[in-house]
Parts: structure tokens; sequence; C-alpha cells
């Protein structure tokens, strides 16, 4: 089994490009792959490979300063998720755009999975979901508000237009693995909303703790990696990825009219042009020509 460990970490990294090439140099020596993000705010990413490997990479980004409280949340894959790994160096480990939000000076109230589903059945509590839409799409908690956003860097610019909605509510957030709501829960208390809540440790917490008999959640959680989805128990999902648009879809979707393999889904194929799906074809014959050579083409590996 291949361990999938997805962490962040908000400290003052003062030159992070100084720490990417021994980090990567350390995990391909590990052999472990994925995606690790560094900013001046801190860590991101989620990483795979052995337990030892991974264990060794998890002690050389708690030994960086600040870094000692890193937190981690484990899965397992019976096959790779990641085809290659890639340490990047990023202006913000979550991308945001808004320059005054600092997770390290305050957050909303951190509310435990097993507290949870009291917090958000309270009739005076508002839930927002803060994932892209095509995220929602596959699965959210009940009753919660889709901003319907196609990037994190709308959400400041929804809240603004539609923060009325939420007058004189509490308000608890939640995405992913918990980091999007740091800074979420930051910019809503700049805001002037006084009760601010997060699921901690995210909808990947939630689904590894809850039985899903209590569970209040509907769905599948996109993840990004090559599980594409999990479940309750943190259990792989049905979905599977269209490689022309990246969204999420079942597999009974490619027997749909719109599909083609690597082309277009019932998503997308509206939105490429000619041209655009002549070149997904192209790059469709390449990867099944390297598969038969027994290769992983070079788009298997940048989907890692």
């Amino acid at each position: 089994m291949h361990r999938i460990t997805a962490l962040y970490h908000f400290a003052r990294l003062d030159d992070p490009a100084t720490l990417r090439a021994p980090l990567l140099a350390l995990c391909e020596s590990e052999g472990v792959r994925g995606t690790l993000l560094l900013a001046r705010e801190g860590i991101n990413g989620t990483i795979s490979g052995s337990c030892e490997g991974v264990t060794r990479v998890l002690d050389h980004l708690r030994a960086l300063p600040g870094c000692a409280e890193l937190a981690w949340k484990d899965s397992q894959s019976a096959t790779p998720p990641f085809g290659r790994m890639k340490v990047r160096v990023k202006r913000e480990i979550v991308t945001m755009g808004v320059a005054d939000v600092d997770p390290r000076a305050a957050t909303g109230h951190y509310v435990a999975p097993a507290e949870w589903n009291a917090l958000i059945a309270a009739p005076d509590v508002a839930v927002i979901d803060t994932r892209n839409a095509y995220e929602v799409a596959i699965g959210s908690f009940e009753g919660a508000v889709d901003p319907g956003t196609d990037s994190f860097r709308d959400f400041p610019a929804w809240w603004q237009a539609n923060k009325d909605r939420f007058h004189n509510k509490r308000v608890a957030m939640f995405c992913t693995g918990g980091i999007r709501c740091e800074k979420s829960t930051n910019y809503l208390l700049s805001q002037g909303v006084e009760e601010v809540y997060h699921l901690k440790g995210g909808i990947l917490k939630y689904l590894e703790e809850v039985p899903k008999e209590q569970s209040l959640w509907r769905g599948a959680c996109f993840v990004f990696d090559g599980r594409v989805s999990v479940e309750h128990g943190l259990r792989a999902g049905p979905h599977v990825l269209c490689h022309a648009c990246r969204r999420p879809i079942l597999p009974e979707d490619r027997a749909r009219p719109e599909y083609e393999a690597g082309v277009a889904c019932h998503h997308c194929t509206h939105e490429t042009s000619a041209e655009d799906k002549a070149r997904f074809r192209e790059r469709q014959k390449q990867v099944a020509l390297a598969a038969a050579r027994g290769e992983r083409h070079i788009r298997w590996m940048a989907e890692g």
C-alpha cells in the first residue's frame, strides 16, 4: 500500500527558494512523489510513498523554522497516486489574493469532527463550503451554501456581494483539509464577523472519524491525486478524471455521447474549440502509444 499524506503549516519562511532543492532531493532519494508548495507564509501539499520515506520527509519539514508543530493527515492507496515529485515556490501556499490575510494572527474557532454535526444543525448557523464549484458538485454537507466559485481567489468578492445574507448568523466554514478555512475565517474576522468556526482537519478528517450512519456528509470528496475522490473511511470514491478539463466524472459518464477519452466530457465539450479538441486527440494518441510501450506519458506524470 502507498501512504498518502496531506499537510500544511503556516510559518514564516524568510527565503523559501533556498529550501526547495534540498527538499526535492530528499523526496527523490526516498522515492516520495506528489506536490509541495513553499512560500513565505509556510508549506502546503500532498505526498505519497513508503511509510518510512514519507516519515523522513515529514521529519525534514518539521525541522524547518517554525514548523515543529506541523500536522498531517494520512490515508492509503493500492496504486501510486502521483507520477512524479514537484516542489514549487509560490507567492501563497493557497492563493486567496488578499494581502493582509494572516492565519497566524487569528482564525475561526476550530470544531472537532465529533462536534461538527451539532454546530451546523443549529438554526442560527450558516454553513459555507469554501471549495471550488466542481468540487462541491460531487459532494458537500447537507444544507451548506455553495458560493459557486471557480477559484479560491473569487471567495472575497463573493463574500462582499453576499455578506448581507449572513447578518446575525454564526458562520461555519469547511474545506478539504482545512487550509482554505485558515485564510477564509481570518478574512471574515477582518470583515467584522464576530463568530466564525471551521471544521478542524477538514472534510478528510470528518470522513475518517465520523461513522457513516451518523454523517451529514452527502456524496464524495474530491482529492487532488490519482484517487480523484474519497468517501467515508477515506475509501476511494467512484469518480474518474476527465483529462481534458480535469473535472471529476462518474464511470457511467464515459458512456455519454459527449465523452471522448482525453478530449471532452459532458462538462467541457462546449467549452473548447475544434482546434483544442484536435490538439487533445493528438495528446491522447501519444498517451496510448506510451502505454503500449509500457511507459508513462508526460501527461500522466504532470497530473501527479
